[in-house]
């Protein structure tokens, strides 16, 4: 029942294997990995509705690791359908740049399955050090080596935090096993060493979603790190972080005193305002969207503060949303962006859709998708997240969250206002790559399919948490 982690390992070392073996690996190397990523979400989509453990119980198989299995495959997927041209472009096409996608899906696999604290941080590492590695991989650019660094260095501090916490959790409980730790979570809520273990478990996972006030990497590591890598990132990596609150956090917040979801509240709304307040300030599009994935955070937050099953299965339906949106707006960047790094301020996307009218109407879907606008997906993930945190008492944190959504309208429907309303000058001459193109139609596809028929979606969650 391990099979998806196992064909996305296997393939990524067939592709390094390939890569050393082979002079000209272009083609195959990226066709290779999809059809890896594809096997693994075909195999995890069969065994969605079975449920299980392997490895001496460390690691769940079925059911919701499953779900995130699919949703990191079809992550990788698009973004490895933008980064064919993307890498070309950059003059990075080197087969470790797929070796390392794959590596990084096999970690958020692993955080999404684990039953244990261990696995889930040998998982929380695969995936950043895969991540460290991509976010500098145009080496020849320095935008992109000091993104590199700056999430390597505020990435090992926080990984530092996590683990210590980790070891405390362990200090006080004798376990490991997430479950067996918070079994003992009420007779311990008093005890020091476990509530500081709990607060920096935590704060790792606050760095790892980008959230208030554990954000600041964002911004500066969004804009230097390939834009590909950037959409890789900032969604498969986002929901690999949420599926471990998820894991860690969901089930067993009301065990917890309710001081705790009070903070994790705290943070959804600073989040959200902070995120949305930065973000109207950009001129740069990757650095908007940077804080415009701060202030979703908070949003997504709020689905898992509320501490019930609609709350949950609307951060599931959020993060599947999200993760189509965001590939799709930064996918658009990525094709648009010269070899020089152009092309990225809000002022060159004036009359864009006089010179790309096709490339500006998916832009448009997407930044109304991440507005909220209905009938489209983004607008029910907000609706799930918030209803669930009503229910479950947090209606101050919906009201927020509300607002909130009103002001990302500014920022989004902006860059719609450039695109149709402005003039620009010159002409846009770079060929659109049709396998990018494909994977905006297919994340196009999934934004109107997931905004008719939100149901579906959601009724197959809800299973997870019932």
């Amino acid at each position: 029942m391990t099979a998806p982690m196992m064909i996305v390992s296997l393939t990524a070392l067939i592709v390094l294997a390939v890569e050393s073996l082979k002079k000209r690996t272009e083609t195959i190397d990226p066709t290779l990995a999809i059809l890896g990523l594809v096997a693994a979400a075909v195999y995890a989509a069969a065994t969605l509705g079975s449920s299980g453990t392997a490895f001496a119980g460390t690691v769940r198989t079925g059911g919701f690791a499953h779900f995130f299995a699919i949703l990191f495959c079809a992550s990788g997927i698009l973004s490895i359908m933008l980064s064919k041209s993307y890498v070309a472009k950059a003059s990075i096409e080197h087969g470790e740049f797929y070796s390392l996608i794959l590596f990084a899906v096999v970690g958020m696999m692993l955080m999404a399955s684990a039953a244990d604290f261990v696995i889930f941080f040998l998982g929380l590492e695969l995936m950043s050090v895969a991540f460290y590695i991509l976010a500098g991989f145009a080496r020849g650019r320095l935008m992109s080596n000091e993104a590199a660094l700056k999430y390597f260095l505020l990435g090992a501090f926080a990984t530092g935090f996590l683990l210590y916490g980790i070891a405390l959790l362990y200090g006080s409980t004798g376990s490991t096993s997430i479950e067996s730790v918070f079994e003992q979570a009420p007779r311990l809520i008093g005890s020091t060493i476990f509530l500081v273990g709990l607060a920096l478990v935590m704060i790792g996972l606050t760095f790892k979603i980008a959230a208030v006030p554990f954000h600041m990497w964002a911004p500066d590591v969004y804009e230097g790190a390939p834009s590909t890598v950037t959409a890789f990132m900032s969604t498969g990596g986002k929901a690999a972080a949420f599926a471990a609150f998820l894991v860690i956090f969901a089930p067993k917040l009301t065990l917890l005193s309710f001081e705790v979801r009070e903070i994790l509240a705290a943070i959804a709304a600073l989040s959200m305002i902070a995120g949305g307040l930065f973000a109207i300030a950009q001129s740069n599009i990757k650095r908007m969207l940077a804080y415009s994935s701060v202030a979703h955070a908070g949003y997504i937050l709020t689905g898992i503060v509320a501490a019930n099953s609609y709350g949950s299965s609307g951060v599931l339906f959020y993060l599947a949303a999200y993760t189509v949106m965001n590939i799709g707006a930064f996918g658009v960047v990525a094709i648009l962006e010269t070899k020089e790094g152009g092309f990225l301020t809000f002022d060159d996307y004036a009359g864009l859709s006089a010179r790309k009218p096709f490339l500006a109407g998916l832009m448009a879907l997407f930044m109304f998708s991440l507005a909220g606008i209905p009938p489209f997906a983004g607008f029910f993930g907000k609706y799930y997240v918030f209803v669930g945190a009503i229910e479950g008492g947090f209606t101050w944190l919906a009201i927020v969250g509300v607002l909130m959504s009103v002001v990302s309208a500014y920022y989004y429907l902006r860059l719609v206002v450039m695109m149709y309303f402005r003039s620009g000058e010159g002409t846009f001459d770079q060929p659109v790559a049709r396998l990018a193109l494909g994977a905006l139609v297919l994340s196009a596809i999934a934004i109107i399919w997931m905004g008719l028929f939100p149901s579906l979606v959601v009724d197959l969650t809800s299973r997870f948490f019932s």
